[in-house]
């Protein structure tokens, strides 16, 4: 059995956190035995990694550097060595610059990085990148969760290429599930959409990245031509109340629904026509994958990894970012064509089960992990 710690920075809900607890839910506890390491106590997937079985240990990190950050690092040292840790995989940008080090301190046998973003969020220190980038340099390996991310490891941060592994986001069964018909009807009608109505949905955090202006000025562009449509807006964030006044000054009233963070046990996108995301940055979104293992024909942005999955024409249409007639022309001739619209979500959802169903994806990651310490693949 390998001796596997997992350094996460938070408990709350955001792409990094849920692909790290889908893989903690996933992995054998057969082969593996799952210590997880966090900068933050609470938030609401903390129950489901409890439900796990893994040794949760809460390193309260006030900040990255000084007294107090040298005493929980001597912590993390103390338990990675008396527990004898064969893996130790840091998930974020903080748990990378945190942990790395120490872990490379005490001898732990494999330490991985991970690069899971595109660019850093604008309210990431400068120092704080640069620290990254070391520690990512000082690791092992460097798990990228997208050929794109792969290869701006080896291009912009310098990582050796031989250091590099992609290991996708994975999705649940769960992802790839039909609602039944009156549930769908039920649910729309929950949020405010009448059930005949072409729905254009959106599943993402209310800041600048996601460029939600963007997607309401190309939705009151078809609005006229397509009176029935209506967008639903899924999520909050620091720009939500912002891109409500701007709905308001659109006169897209009743016509756009936001309705807060939802967590139902089914894929959201099963509630919509067609799935947009618009981002000007991104990695991997778990989004666009969970769109298209729904069967939803989806419009992104051109940007990062988006067209790692997201094939022009094939599997998705991409659109330049910050671009809301390409947008909106982009939306029209999907909801106007529903062969099209229906052809594109039968491929999208083929791609995303061969790439990223979990039953793949964690196979792959858990034989990964066995390959990092030796005798593990025997002995399993």
């Amino acid at each position: 059995m390998i001796r596997l710690a997992f350094g996460i920075d938070t408990f709350q809900i955001g792409g990094t956190e849920l692909n790290a607890v889908r893989w903690a839910e996933h992995l054998s506890a057969k082969r593996f035995q799952l210590t997880v390491v966090h900068l933050h106590a609470d938030g609401p997937l903390r129950a489901r990694y409890e439900q796990t079985g893994a040794q949760l240990v809460h390193l309260p990190l006030r900040s990255l550097y000084g007294t107090s950050a040298v005493r929980q690092g001597i912590r993390l040292a103390r338990l990675l060595a008396g527990a004898r840790i064969d893996v130790f995989h840091t998930h974020d940008i903080y748990s990378n610059i945190f942990g790395v080090p120490w872990a490379r301190l005490v001898g732990v046998p494999a330490v991985v990085a991970s690069r899971r973003w595109w660019h850093p969020s604008p309210i990431t220190r400068r120092v704080h990148r640069i620290a990254n980038r070391w520690a990512c340099r000082a690791a092992h390996r460097v798990l990228a969760n997208s050929p794109s991310v792969a290869a701006l490891l080896t291009q912009s941060e310098g990582i050796p290429p031989g250091k590099v592994i992609c290991i996708p986001n994975s999705l649940a069964e769960s992802a790839f599930v039909s609602l039944p018909a009156a549930e769908r009807v039920a649910w729309r009608a929950r949020l405010g959409v009448p059930a005949d109505a072409p729905v254009i949905g959106i599943v993402a955090r209310f800041d600048r990245d996601k460029d939600h202006p963007t997607l309401l000025d190309a939705f009151a562009r078809i609005a006229a031509c397509i009176p029935r449509a209506h967008l639903v807006c899924v999520g909050d964030g620091p720009e939500r109340a912002a891109v409500r006044r701007l709905a308001q000054g659109l006169r897209l009233n009743g016509r756009v629904q936001f309705v807060g963070t939802l967590a139902p046990s089914f894929n959201l996108h099963d509630l919509f026509d067609v799935s947009v995301l618009c981002s000007v940055t991104e990695a991997s979104p778990n989004s666009v994958l969970e769109a298209m293992a729904a069967a939803r024909p989806v419009i992104a942005t051109r940007v990062g990894g988006v067209p790692d999955a997201v094939h022009d024409g094939t599997t998705g249409v991409l659109v330049p970012a910050r671009d809301p007639q390409a947008l909106a022309a982009a939306l029209r001739a999907v909801l106007e064509n529903p062969e099209r619209a229906q052809a594109l979500g039968r491929a999208a959802q083929a791609y995303v089960r061969a790439e990223h169903h979990e039953h793949h994806v964690i196979e792959r990651l858990s034989a990964w992990y066995e390959s990092l310490v030796p005798g593990a693949r025997t002995a399993a």
